[in-house]
């Protein structure tokens, strides 16, 4: 079963940790100073499990598709 991350923007605090972590999947939006996901299903999943477990607002998930 497939999987893709998405991320909370409003609880998002805007730390650029995910983006540091996995830049093929994650950038801050720079208007809204939130990180996003650019590339749901574009990265690899270690690194983006790794944003997953390093966010300090704990607001990237993983969804089942």
């Amino acid at each position: 079963m497939a999987r893709t991350v998405y991320i909370v923007e409003q609880d998002c605090q805007g730390c650029g940790l995910c983006e540091d972590i996995c830049p093929e999947v994650f950038r801050l939006n720079e208007q809204t100073e939130v990180a996003e996901v650019f590339k749901p299903a574009g990265g690899p999943e270690d690194l983006i499990q790794q944003a997953v477990d390093s966010c300090p607002a704990e607001c990237i998930y993983w969804e089942e598709e």
